[in-house]
């Protein structure tokens, strides 16, 4: 096939209008023509990202406090995992470097309830009894943006999770999945609040 001055077609779109048809193939080429435009203009911002977040490209680091367990009932291992499990979770989800104190990003707080109660009540021979009970945790964090103050908040996290009725606190507590079910909810709540603005 040669390519004639006035076929303004280049000869490989030339086979794929032939393959799929003229307006399967200029629909095609308009498609990628626009994702490649979009991803340019997004990526040349550089601030939103396909991940989710919402993050300034002039914030480079994160300082990630020691959460404290300030609740009466949380159990003693609360504090360093919850810390480190956020921790992880920004270091998995963002390209921010992990710095001791003064990031570019710093978070705060402390573990202000963990409260184990029942959930519902189902009466079981005229008497009452805890038919599921819940676990429930509140988080207050401090965020810090040193970059933006209008994006800085204080706020407290909540969540929880039911379990069945035959199990109390103790067991809870021993299972190394089940609180960290919960926490990692707060820990995303965290993340999306802060870095994903939502």
């Amino acid at each position: 096939m040669t390519w004639s001055k006035f076929d303004f077609t280049p000869p490989a779109v030339s086979h794929t209008l032939q393959a799929f048809g003229q307006g399967a193939a200029w629909r095609y080429l308009l498609a990628c023509s626009w994702w490649l435009v979009a991803g340019g203009l997004l990526s040349g911002c550089g601030i939103y990202s396909f991940n989710g977040t919402n993050i300034d490209p002039a914030v480079r680091t994160i300082s990630i406090s020691t959460i404290q367990n300030n609740s009466p009932t949380g159990p003693a291992f609360l504090t360093q995992r919850f810390t480190e499990d956020l921790k992880d979770y920004f270091q998995r989800n963002t390209n921010l470097k992990l710095v001791p104190r003064d990031g570019d990003l710093q978070f705060d707080g402390n573990i202000v309830a963990y409260d184990f109660a029942p959930a519902s009540i189902q009466q079981v021979n005229g008497v009452s009894q805890a038919g599921s009970n819940r676990l429930t945790i509140q988080v207050k964090i401090r965020f810090t943006n040193t970059k933006d103050d209008k994006q800085s908040f204080e706020q407290i996290f909540q969540n929880f999770d039911d379990y069945a009725a035959d199990r109390n606190i103790a067991t809870i507590n021993n299972d190394p999945n089940a609180v960290r079910t919960t926490t990692n909810k707060i820990i995303t709540d965290i993340f999306n609040k802060s870095v994903a603005n939502w």
